[in-house]
């Protein structure tokens, strides 16, 4: 019989610690239990839903939490920018903090291991629920217990992503300085990835079976994040093996705690295939129920009230997901009640946050072929029409990029333009307004999105928005098995290769992938494409480039990309002398220039420059207006960059010598300094 004994893994720490008159609630957050009241909270369905309920929007990112929501999440890649860069992309800017509110918290991860600890008193040894003394539906009382893994296991994962290897804490503890000390240890990261699996594991087990909304975390939610946290760390061992971000690499700090340690499939090697066949194994489970399911795209946007709807359109800026089949998790607002500014930000410029030249550039024609293939990037043969006009950028091209990439004179607002609650509507899409310094209304490159944005103008309220927002959706499934069976085996299988075809017929490109995959000049992707690089080197595959290729055009302003690009270790090219720099739309010498008033086009490098000078490009280049801002020159990296540094206060707080970070039980990430203010060393 299964029982408890192999899923749960004990609370979170209970106690509070002071050290030389300085808590520790920092790095072990807590609530105190009298004001739980457990044996109240914990005795019913609706008592664990109520607890769970109030989890969600604090661990599931949520919207209105974000000025332009999960579409603005790219910015600070080489797929958006602002007009400003992100301080990770300077050699001088980003350093290390005494303290920060950030990301070194347990507060959530105790409150997930609360509930678990606590339930698991009234459920039972047993986990198909035989001996549970919780009052209500059984079914419904094991899946909101499989939530709460998810939950921690999805919090977890934020975690693995900021600073790599990251504390387990199985027990709940006692007020003591040396075991609270010892709890803070921090584990290898591919631990953790595997206690996450096993988070995820349970969640499914116990979700399994459940019919709830698709508002709730369930069982395809739970395998499909299963396949994500499993590619992401085999990609991460396999692309940054042999270096200090893994055990057994050089200078891995973890070897000053675990010296000798060794992978529980016994080397790196089998480590990498272990999870890639996790992410294979989950992602074919989820894909193979939703492969025939998947939203329709017409390739048309719809720019009349009467004209047939683009349901693949629509599935990014709809109220009500919940009949969408490929939606596996979303997230429901409501008018008054709760809201966001998502379709405000698309009415504009997505508040100065807008696609790169490099990626607009890598979407393919309609027939399957890159547009290099078809004269030069500004001229065009015919088929592919050139970057002089707005308008000539979409034709032919995948119609993720005709759909969502906004064009002059297209209508954004269908619906409803009589609404006056929608105060914040633009019914004609303007030239874009890359002079305007208005944090709302301007443009950044020239190349905004309209993903997200509905056309009916009552969703665009200030900060009144209720349109849906994904969290899962099945097509990430497919994504994710064509990745992981490719790096591990080297070889594009049967499954692999049908549904990369699904995907392309899906967005109305040919789905000839041998032609693509011939016609690939890695040289030419690898200047827009950073993806087109692992560990400082472009990639020799073309077959691997394109599946990076389509992952990049579906997940178009979803926020995948950060992720991506640090696990295939892609910006080690920017370790360079001369620095980088991301570019938006071609603005000088096109009929473009003729938008904008000369009087507005400064570009004396001035802290009243609005545009890049025409002698350094003719492309715009947010980055190179101001003299003194910062990648005026060109972006950087560091190695420590792919990692976040731990605040010092952390270090100090787990000294087992008085405040001495060199004593810590919590080690620095690697190359960053244990001295606040500090830049990283490489």
């Amino acid at each position: 019989m299964k029982t408890y004994k192999n899923i749960i893994l004990g609370s979170m720490l209970v106690a509070t610690l002071t050290i030389g008159g300085t808590s520790c609630e920092d790095f072990l957050d807590r609530e105190p239990m009298s004001n739980l009241a457990p044996e109240q909270y914990f005795s019913s369905e609706a008592q664990l839903l109520a607890y769970i309920d109030d989890e969600y929007p604090n661990i599931l990112e949520s919207a209105s939490n974000w000025s332009y929501g999960p579409y603005g999440n790219d910015n600070g890649t080489d797929n958006q920018i602002e007009v400003l860069a992100n301080d990770r992309y300077t050699s001088d800017r980003l350093r290390t903090k005494q303290e920060e509110d950030g990301n070194w918290k347990f507060e959530r991860i105790y409150r997930c291991n609360l509930f678990i600890e606590e339930v698991k008193i009234r459920y039972g040894e047993d986990i198909d629920g035989s001996q549970n003394t919780i009052s209500g539906d059984l079914n419904n009382i094991k899946h909101y217990i499989g939530e709460m893994y998810f939950l921690r296991a999805y919090e977890y994962f934020k975690k693995v992503k900021l600073f790599g290897d990251f504390p387990i804490i199985r027990n709940t503890l006692p007020d003591n300085a040396e075991v609270l000390k010892q709890a803070a240890t921090r584990q290898p990261q591919n631990e953790v990835c595997r206690f996450i699996l096993a988070d995820l594991d349970t969640a499914a087990y116990l979700m399994n079976g459940s019919d709830k909304a698709t508002t709730r975390i369930n069982r395809d939610a739970a395998l499909l994040l299963r396949s994500r946290v499993a590619l992401y760390e085999g990609t991460w061992l396999k692309y940054f093996k042999g270096t200090a971000f893994v055990p057994g690499g050089p200078e891995w700090p973890g070897a000053s705690q675990n010296p000798d340690y060794q992978y529980p499939s016994g080397s790196i090697d089998n480590e990498i295939e272990y999870f890639l066949n996790e992410a294979m194994t989950a992602s074919k489970d989820v894909a193979e129920r939703y492969k025939g399911t998947l939203t329709q795209n017409t390739g048309v946007l719809q720019q009349s009230e009467t004209d047939p709807a683009n349901p693949y359109y629509d599935m990014f800026a709809s109220d009500d997901l919940s009949s969408v089949p490929e939606v596996i998790l979303w997230r429901q607002y409501a008018r008054n009640l709760e809201t966001h500014n998502i379709n405000v930000a698309a009415a504009h410029g997505n508040y100065r946050i807008g696609l790169t030249r490099g990626f607009v550039n890598s979407f393919l024609m309609l027939d399957g072929t890159p547009i290099y293939r078809h004269g030069t990037n500004a001229d065009g043969d015919g088929y592919y029409m050139g970057d002089k006009e707005l308008a000539d950028v979409v034709v032919n091209r995948d119609t993720r990029l005709s759909l969502f990439l906004k064009v002059p004179g297209q209508r954004n607002c269908l619906f409803e333009l009589d609404n006056n609650q929608g105060d914040h509507w633009v019914e004609i899409e303007p030239y874009p307004l890359i002079t305007s310094g208005n944090a709302e209304e301007g443009y950044s490159t020239g190349y905004a999105s309209r993903k997200g944005g509905s056309f009916n103008r009552k969703h665009y309220a200030n900060g009144g928005g209720f349109t849906g927002v994904i969290v899962f959706r099945a097509a990430e499934a497919l994504l994710n098995y064509m990745e992981a069976s490719y790096e591990n085996t080297g070889n594009l299988d049967g499954t692999a290769r049908e549904y990369w075809q699904i995907l392309r017929r899906r967005a109305g490109v040919s789905d000839n992938i041998d032609n693509t995959i011939a016609q690939t000049d890695m040289n030419e992707e690898a200047k827009g494409d950073w993806g087109a690089y692992s560990a400082g080197a472009i990639l020799t595959d073309p077959i691997l480039y394109n599946i990076r290729r389509e992952r990049r055009s579906e997940f178009m302003c979803e926020g995948y990309r950060f992720d991506d690009l640090c696990r295939w270790r892609s910006m080690d090219q920017l370790m360079t002398a001369q620095g980088y720099q991301l570019e938006g739309f071609h603005l000088w010498n096109t009929p473009m220039e003729d938008w904008y008033d000369p009087a507005t086009l400064v570009y004396d490098g001035s802290s009243a420059s609005t545009v890049s000078s025409p002698e350094v490009s003719e492309y715009l280049q947010p980055f190179h207006r101001i003299s003194n801002q910062a990648c005026y020159d060109g972006m950087t990296w560091k190695m420590a960059h792919y990692l976040e540094p731990i605040m010092i206060k952390q270090l100090q707080l787990t000294s087992t010598t008085g405040s001495d970070p060199a004593t810590s039980t919590i080690y620095q990430n690697p190359y960053w300094p244990t001295v606040s203010d500090q830049v990283a060393e490489r």
